[in-house]
């Protein structure tokens, strides 16, 4: 039997307990959470928030894929979580989770780090930063 995915976008604040709690399984030694937050500076701008728009519907589609991609390289039994939020956050907010469970470490942390890498080119996610200086801008994700 092969893995389970849980795959959401949301305007609630992100919870990295109901990621972790998703992908636990008795027949896995491994899970690995990647916590995607806001910071505080980019490209040399005090950052005081980020707003995130996202085409959810295909963006739905694509996390699907990573996670069906993700499978095909590291195994099917792996258990995949990923959740973006779509909305402003302030500086440390949750904007991406993502938990990745497995039998053994090795692939958890590579199925892990690929589908959050693919995820900034692939998804149609955007993000416009807010800056102290009241100035704001569309970057890329």
């Amino acid at each position: 039997m092969g893995g389970r995915n849980f795959l959401n976008v949301s305007n609630a604040p992100l919870s990295t307990e109901a990621a972790i709690t998703f992908v636990a399984d008795q027949e896995h030694g491994a899970a690995d959470l990647f916590i995607g937050t806001v910071r505080n500076h980019n490209l040399g701008k005090q950052v005081k928030g980020v707003s995130y728009d996202v085409f959810d519907e295909l963006t739905l589609t694509t996390f699907e894929t990573l996670a069906q991609e993700a499978r095909q390289k590291w195994g099917e039994k792996l258990n995949v979580y990923i959740e973006h939020f779509k909305g402003r956050l302030d500086i440390g907010g949750i904007s991406i989770l993502i938990a990745v469970s497995s039998p053994h470490r090795d692939e958890s942390f590579k199925a892990c780090r690929f589908i959050i890498e693919e995820i900034k080119h692939r998804a149609p996610i955007w993000k416009q930063e807010h800056y102290l200086d009241g100035d704001s801008e569309w970057v890329q994700g």
